[in-house]
């Protein structure tokens, strides 16, 4: 064999060689393995007594209507019952009476139960008032057309005949004046909440919570005249008493004699 090819071959090979070392190195390490974090700490629960369905006001519970449910620790409100306070919790408050409604998963508190056996009135009725039921119309003519209906808030109206006025022009002259302000409507005939969508309720009596004065002075207006009731619009409840409009200078009375009205001036 020429020199030359000798020579073209020992230099293949020391090359094939050499790559054949560089290749047997070792392999690269593995990429380091990111480290997870550690699980929060779980939160610390309680179990409280809750609405199983939803309740409505005045309604009876028992056993079924409750449960206990897992509720976080710091979530615990005064008045919410626990089961590590009241084990037996669902039988003790079985057979109190609703004195507001519950949704399903709502906490059942003490302050919106009346203990069995109780009024449900009077565990209603907030403290230091009365509950005084007033005669209304069954078609709703003085109810605003039977469309209130229980924790609505109302003005009562009276209507009498006003006797000076009456002497004075020889014929029947009738007044209206509101003598109660924004008060609360408990009940309508039986009925102490809207059921079942309902938007019109009517009643022979509608039951108002008053105080002891206005209690006095609404039984006295029953005697001489006829009760109305005004519905409240809800923004206007609970805000207090109202400034009296002033008549106008030239208003005068509507005096009906032998069925022909006419007016006189005051």
């Amino acid at each position: 064999m020429k020199p030359a090819r000798l020579a073209v071959l020992a230099i293949a090979l020391v090359a094939g060689g050499g790559a054949a070392f560089l290749m047997s190195g070792d392999e690269p390490p593995p990429a380091p393995v990111a480290q997870a974090e550690p699980p929060p700490p779980p939160v610390p629960v309680a179990e409280v007594l809750v609405a199983a369905a939803e309740l409505p006001l005045g309604q009876t519970l028992q056993p079924a209507d409750l449960r206990w449910q897992k509720w976080p620790q710091d979530a615990v409100a005064t008045g919410y019952i626990t089961r590590s306070a009241s084990p037996k919790g669902i039988e003790e408050t079985a057979g109190s009476v609703l004195r507001g409604g519950f949704l399903p998963g709502e906490p059942i508190r003490q302050q919106k139960l009346a203990r069995a056996g109780s009024g449900f009135m009077s565990s209603i009725l907030p403290a230091g008032m009365r509950a005084v039921a007033i005669v209304t119309d069954t078609r709703g003519a003085n109810s605003a057309g039977g469309f209130i209906l229980p924790n609505d808030h109302v003005d009562v109206i009276r209507t009498s005949r006003d006797e000076e006025s009456s002497r004075a022009g020889g014929g029947e002259v009738q007044r209206a004046e509101i003598i109660l302000r924004d008060v609360r409507v408990l009940a309508v005939g039986q009925l102490i909440q809207e059921k079942n969508g309902a938007n019109v309720v009517t009643g022979e009596t509608a039951t108002l919570a008053l105080t002891p004065a206005q209690s006095e002075a609404i039984t006295l207006a029953q005697k001489v005249g006829t009760l109305s009731l005004a519905l409240r619009s809800l923004a206007d409840s609970g805000r207090g008493p109202e400034p009296e409009e002033k008549p106008q200078a030239d208003a005068g009375l509507t005096i009906v004699r032998f069925g022909v009205s006419r007016q006189q001036g005051r």
